[in-house]
């Protein structure tokens, strides 16, 4: 996915009260961006960290920026985070209708925030006509304490859980269930749930497992001009 407009180049002055971001612009200009992560966004706050943002096309809108991606040094090197939450699920509806996951590939029917279960919405559901359909639900990833290894989640997640906990009925009831987890980071070639952080998350998890939930992890490429997914990423156990 290409960007549509260039982003736009700054130093993140402060983050709050989760939706804000002030951020400094390359010219000193100081504007407010929305930030679309209401997570803790660990390790991707920091002050004076390199950031890009978007103008909105929306000259009505309170925000008329968007804030899209940070850069943090890790290992010496500079690596680029997605903290845009949207983007996981734009990336992934691109690459399933191109046929590029392999293990959701050959499904003739897609489609999105679909209800489900006790109040909730699949952000995908294949199907095919005369077998069992497939739902999938997305998590962000951004996400890592270790250098080359993500993590999910970065704060206790009740809405987590309880998605995991849908998709195991779903599965008792003879349906396909996958977990697909995004790394919204190009420095990281491992994922692990982070059993420290929310072991109620991590416990669920095992239970969909053993139900037969699928969970699959997939990389990002990410440059200030485009984002695309890429290669599927190792899951590790603990």
């Amino acid at each position: 996915m290409k960007f549509s407009t260039p982003l736009l180049e700054g130093r993140l002055v402060r983050r709050y009260k989760r939706l804000f971001a002030d951020i400094e612009l390359i010219d000193g200009t100081l504007v407010t961006a929305h930030c679309a992560n209401t997570g803790s966004m660990a390790g991707l706050k920091q002050a004076g960290a390199r950031v890009w943002i978007s103008r909105a096309d929306n000259p009505k809108r309170k925000l008329q920026y968007d804030w899209r991606i940070v850069g943090i040094s890790q290992d010496t090197k500079m690596a680029l985070v997605g903290v845009h939450t949207a983007w996981p699920n734009k990336i992934v509806e691109d690459a399933l209708r191109g046929g590029h996951i392999p293990e959701l590939a050959n499904y003739e029917s897609l489609r999105r925030e679909v209800r489900y279960g006790e109040n909730s919405r699949i952000d995908f559901l294949l199907e095919n006509q005369g077998e069992p359909p497939c739902y999938v639900e997305v998590k962000s990833i951004t996400f890592s304490r270790q250098i080359g290894l993500a993590e999910f989640p970065d704060s206790p997640s009740v809405r987590a859980a309880k998605h995991v906990c849908e998709l195991t009925n779903m599965v008792n009831d003879g349906a396909r269930a996958v977990m697909l987890y995004v790394v919204q980071r190009d420095d990281c070639d491992r994922f692990c749930v982070a059993r420290d952080i929310d072991p109620k998350y991590h416990e669920a998890l095992n239970l969909a497992k053993t139900a037969g939930v699928e969970s699959l992890c997939y990389a990002y490429k990410i440059n200030p001009d485009e984002i695309t997914l890429t290669h599927p990423i190792q899951i590790i156990d603990n």
